[in-house]
């Protein structure tokens, strides 16, 4: 295992850390593979990571991970405190939230978490977020008070990761990104503003999606020459610690044009990265509809679907009847955006297999 600095905090992070969310148990409505693992399964799980190097451990409070936490705080106490290091994260942007949930977690893990992110900040709920009195100022609060080390921000969005790294308050920022999702890994490397913080990445995976096309060390050593300081890799078994953490994987030059290429082999993949430039005057995320239908031939037909049909019959009513096509204009792989609505509109229309008429 391979090991880097996290920024201008000081740790030594591993280079590949342990996502929890495939170890929790229950009925928790975040992504949608995990195994379930009883306490003891899920801690030598947790061990066998922890043997092969890995000293980054990533979880959240248990309405968003379930019993997680818990798990992770009796790994924690069972390899020893003091050999590795936790970020915890809960999705509250008020600070009186954020105060209570990190005191929460403390309890939950039975030791108090290196770093703690404000969970999935995003473009509407971005300016509570940092606002005065707001989630990233409580957590300025408790890194004063020792009960954290660093403060974090997680968030899909790079126009959120950039206002991050603009802030001094901000120590590290979680974001996600993988050998097809790549735009907002490329908009990093070129943004100076980003020297000196730490930064973890998940959805290495692609939440699983990527694996049925590619192997874990084709996936890891993609992104391995990006600057980041970890990369998270969701696990839940043995077999999947062993897959992202026994070797070393070299970096690997995956051209997006190859990535394409590879998944032209099974399907018919839209040429989106997730670079945020698309912005529709209407308020509606492009790049996630392009996401899901991506995602819905990856094989997460059911999960996919589901986000799809949230909105996209809305969604594709505003883009008919919109002429500005500024999303177009903005687009670098020139994606006939308003033709791809269509065709996702017309897919979401179809019935899945569990929903046919016998």
């Amino acid at each position: 295992m391979r090991y880097r600095t996290l920024g201008n905090t000081g740790l030594r992070v591993s280079e590949i850390g342990f996502g929890t969310i495939p170890v929790l148990s229950g009925n928790v409505p975040v992504l949608p593979d995990y195994y379930s693992p009883d306490l003891q399964q899920a801690v030598e799980i947790m061990m066998h990571a922890y043997r092969m190097g890995c000293n980054f451990y990533d979880t959240a409070i248990p309405e968003e991970y379930g019993d997680a936490e818990y798990k992770l705080g009796v790994f924690a106490e069972k390899a020893g405190r003091e050999h590795i290091i936790i970020s915890d994260k809960a999705r509250f942007m008020d600070g009186n939230d954020m105060f209570r949930e990190v005191q929460r977690s403390a309890e939950n893990l039975g030791t108090n978490p290196d770093i703690y992110f404000v969970h999935q900040v995003d473009e509407k709920n971005q300016d509570e977020t940092f606002s005065r009195y707001g989630a990233l100022d409580a957590l300025c609060d408790l890194k004063k008070a020792g009960l954290i080390r660093y403060t974090g921000i997680a968030t899909h969005y790079y126009s959120v990761a950039a206002r991050a790294a603009a802030d001094s308050r901000v120590d590290v920022i979680q974001t996600s990104g993988n050998i097809m999702e790549r735009g907002i890994m490329d908009r990093i490397a070129a943004d100076e503003r980003f020297r000196g913080k730490g930064l973890i990445l998940n959805k290495v995976y692609a939440a699983g999606c990527l694996l049925p096309e590619f192997q874990p060390q084709e996936l890891i050593g993609g992104i391995l020459h990006y600057s980041f300081s970890c990369a998270l890799i969701g696990i839940g078994t043995m077999e999947q610690a062993e897959a992202a953490m026994q070797a070393e994987y070299a970096p690997v030059n995956f051209t997006f044009d190859a990535v394409m290429q590879r998944l032209s082999e099974s399907f018919s993949p839209v040429r989106c990265d997730r670079c945020q430039r698309c912005i529709c005057p209407h308020g509606y995320e492009i790049h996630i509809i392009l996401r899901q239908y991506n995602y819905y031939h990856l094989g997460k037909r059911f999960w996919a679907m589901k986000k799809l049909r949230l909105n996209i019959a809305e969604f594709y009513a505003h883009c008919r009847a919109c002429t500005d096509r500024v999303c177009m204009k903005a687009c670098p792989q020139k994606l006939r955006i308003p033709e791809l609505i269509e065709m996702i509109y017309e897919l979401s229309r179809q019935p899945l297999p569990s929903e046919q008429q016998p």
